[in-house]
């Protein structure tokens, strides 16, 4: 896919998922985040990046991990996931973050500004990950620290059916080379290339539970990456995909509901 076309499918597909990001992948997400924010070790009064932060989740969480006198800013490329990141924050009165729309691979931000840079299952998303990790490279301050999560291998992320499915009906791929970042040590090696040092990781094997068919459905339609698409889809077309996806999850029924399996990998490094 031309990269332009990429990130515009990205920018416009969050916009519309974010009002339904948090509620069908908060939990799911939380064992990788819980993971990253570990592998970063913050501490309180440091200056932190969190790169394709969608509505803040980890930006939130690490916030807290750096008050009273840290800061932390999240970007993201989707402007509603900025507003709703914006209003959560407001909402719990969480005053030491900033949310500004930008782009993973081109941080408007000078070298050596931030203790920390966070990019938590951002990744796979953007035309040339190994250069937003080149840019988490950049900003950092010497001995600044790296910590990025993406998700793993194909075969261990149960879901992962929803591309194809989605993408036999559109006339591009959705997210190319989705788990690539998730194969092997290609998420270290690019840390790596990018000039990070003391680099450590972890991979880490989860369930996705959901309780009800709809409740699935809706978080891999609604909630996430292929939100655009799916908008464009008629009702008759929606209802095969959503057929089409629940097949693909049978074999993780549980009562009424899903227990997905899926694989996170998790690396960090210092400058």
């Amino acid at each position: 896919m031309d990269p332009k076309l990429q990130r515009r499918v990205q920018r416009y597909g969050w916009d519309k998922a974010a009002p339904y990001y948090e509620r069908g992948w908060e939990a799911q997400l939380e064992p990788a985040q819980t993971a990253l924010l570990r592998l970063a070790g913050l501490a309180q009064g440091q200056q932190v990046l969190d790169t394709a932060c969608g509505t803040g989740l980890v930006t939130l969480r690490a916030a807290a991990l750096i008050a009273p006198r840290g800061h932390i800013i999240g970007t993201d490329i989707s402007e509603q996931m900025m507003r709703t990141a914006r209003d959560i924050a407001e909402a719990k009165g969480i005053g030491n973050v900033t949310f500004v729309r930008m782009d993973a691979e081109a941080l408007g931000f000078d070298e050596s500004s931030f203790d920390v840079a966070l990019c938590a299952l951002g990744l796979m998303y953007v035309p040339s990950p190994e250069k937003a990790v080149s840019e988490l490279h950049r900003v950092l301050k010497a001995g600044g620290r790296a910590a990025c999560a993406v998700w793993g291998q194909r075969s261990k992320c149960g879901w992962a059916q929803i591309f194809p499915i989605v993408d036999a009906r559109v006339q591009s791929e959705v997210c190319p080379m989705f788990f690539r970042l998730g194969t092997g040590e290609a998420l270290r090696q690019a840390f790596a290339s990018a000039g990070f040092g003391e680099i450590s990781g972890e991979r880490l094997e989860t369930r996705l539970d959901y309780a009800s068919p709809a409740e699935a459905c809706e978080a891999a339609f609604i909630g996430g990456p292929v939100a655009l698409a799916y908008s464009r889809f008629t009702d008759e077309t929606k209802s095969e995909v959503h057929r089409e996806y629940l097949d693909s999850l049978a074999p993780y029924r549980n009562g009424n509901g899903y227990s997905v399996p899926g694989e996170f990998v998790i690396v960090a490094g210092i400058k």
